[in-house]
């Protein structure tokens, strides 16, 4: 073998193992982002049952809906509530802020609020978070729970592929609840917007200002 054909195959060899460094990277950061999702769903469940059996009366959001969203902390992180993708067969916990560090834990909340039906949430391609969004299609059920265990169902509208540039139309329009995530290698933002369907809006208008 000469050298020319010895430094390709050294080449080739570095890709390689460069390949399988990368694979088992995203594999490791997969298993972590579940085992800490799931850790923090179970300290939700409880708090869930903890403020039901406490409630009484009109949720407070009904009659402020411009209200912050109330937040349980776990482990360090303030959450917000849980996503339910039913037919993914996911249920997530949602962080209340976002930014790269805590995407690597849960789903976060990107912008807007569910009291306002214009709340928008980001997650890593994780197969455990957001990985499998690309597979949602029209008419599916998502559901959204807050900390006091208030439930907002929805149905996905429409999923479409945007720039990573297009920060101001992801968060823009009259999308109840808008979910993305990155595709393979970052080129795009996989995004689904939905519906809500539990209550018509004019309903929900006439409910908070009646």
């Amino acid at each position: 073998m000469n050298k020319r054909a010895k430094r390709f195959t050294g080449i080739g060899l570095i890709c390689l193992f460069a390949a399988f460094c990368l694979t088992a990277y995203n594999v490791w950061s997969d298993v972590s982002a579940r085992a800490a999702s799931q850790a923090a769903l179970r300290q939700l469940d409880s708090e869930y049952q903890k403020r039901a059996d406490a409630f009484q009366g009109w949720p407070d959001y009904i009659l402020d809906p411009e209200m912050e969203m109330p937040t349980q902390e776990i482990d360090g992180q303030r959450y917000i509530g849980t996503l339910r993708l039913e037919s993914l067969g996911l249920t997530l916990p949602i962080i209340s802020e976002w930014d790269y560090t805590r995407l690597r834990i849960a789903p976060c909340r990107y912008a807007g609020s569910a009291y306002l039906d214009n709340m928008v949430i980001a997650a890593h391609n994780y197969e455990s978070h957001f990985g499998q969004l690309k597979n949602l299609s029209q008419g599916e059920k998502i559901t959204f729970t807050d900390i006091d265990g208030n439930c907002f169902c929805y149905q996905v509208l429409d999923v479409e592929i945007l720039s990573p540039y297009d920060v101001q139309e992801m968060t823009e329009g009259a999308w109840d609840l808008t979910l993305f995530t990155c595709t393979i290698g970052g080129q795009s933002r996989v995004t689904v917007r939905c519906e809500r369907t539990d209550l018509p809006k004019n309903e929900r208008v006439a409910k908070i200002t009646g």
